[in-house]
């Protein structure tokens, strides 16, 4: 699946070395939820997750997303909690390869992301969740459609800091209201 900077495609064991350069970065995984956040990940806990996500899954998908010129990797987005039955899904998203951010990367990759679960999966709904300090990233979901639904308060630890779980959502006729509208 591919955008206009990204293409989205599986997760495979080769890519754990690009993976494991990241997800040793706290300024990256800050951004990230999660308990696998308690600690390093080792590489053999990562090529477990990786076998697991490379499994097909019916409540989720995970893609690689990698650089449609020179195919570099850049960091993974997925959908998870899909229900069938409420035709919602969240989604997360991280670019791991730092030199990348703020290049319209992680917006593309959402928009291609959305494409494929509103106009493959037929959705209805998708949701995802940002910490109040990552506005890089408030403002790339904003550009994608996202909308503001609710705030958890004090809902993540950092630093010795409590900080705000900001809650976003798309539906699917504003997914396409918006799609209509951009060239």
């Amino acid at each position: 699946m591919e955008g206009k900077l990204v293409r989205l495609r599986g997760i495979e064991r080769s890519d754990i070395d690009a993976i494991m350069k990241w997800i040793v970065d706290e300024e990256v995984t800050n951004f990230l939820g999660g308990e696998m956040l308690l600690g390093p990940m080792s590489r053999l806990a990562e090529e477990r997750f990786i076998e697991h996500a490379s499994e097909v899954q019916p409540n989720s998908r995970l893609f690689v997303i990698e650089t449609l010129t020179d195919r570099c990797y850049l960091g993974s987005t997925d959908l998870h909690a899909i229900n069938w039955v409420n035709r919602s899904a969240e989604v997360g998203i991280v670019i791991g390869d730092k030199p990348s951010w703020g290049k319209g990367y992680g917006t593309d990759a959402m928009r291609v992301l959305l494409r494929f679960a509103f106009d493959k999966l037929n959705l209805n709904r998708v949701s995802l969740r940002v910490f109040e300090y990552n506005p890089r990233g408030i403002a790339s979901y904003e550009k994608c459609g996202f909308k503001r639904e609710g705030v958890l308060r004090q809902d993540k630890y950092l630093g010795g800091k409590y900080f705000d779980t900001i809650v976003m959502g798309i539906l699917a006729h504003e997914y396409r209201a918006l799609a209509s509208s951009t060239p």
